[in-house]
């Protein structure tokens, strides 16, 4: 994967509006109504992840759950963080 312009990303941010950069990771927060319901969320996402062969860092806080998508082999955000990202907006 080739890593995308910051134009390129700009207009890919437009797909996932609740998505933001920071630091050079595509990320976003999700809030739950509980703990169950975050992990159920996550549990989702995983499953994504593996499929695509891609995997988010994932940081649990009781009912929230934030996501960072970077891919490090090509040093920067690719099509496949935003894929990831879209199908994690599905999951919810």
């Amino acid at each position: 994967m080739k890593k995308l312009t910051e134009a390129e990303i700009a207009e890919h941010l437009k797909a996932v509006p609740e998505w933001q950069i920071k630091n050079g990771v595509l990320s976003r927060t999700f809030s739950f109504t509980d703990f169950v319901a975050s992990m159920r969320f996550v549990n989702g996402v995983a499953e994504a992840a593996e499929k695509a062969n891609h995997h988010p860092d994932i940081d649990i806080r009781y009912n929230k759950v934030t996501l960072g998508l970077v891919t490090h082999d090509a040093g920067g955000i690719t099509q496949s963080d935003f894929a990831l990202a879209g199908e994690s907006d599905e999951i919810v």
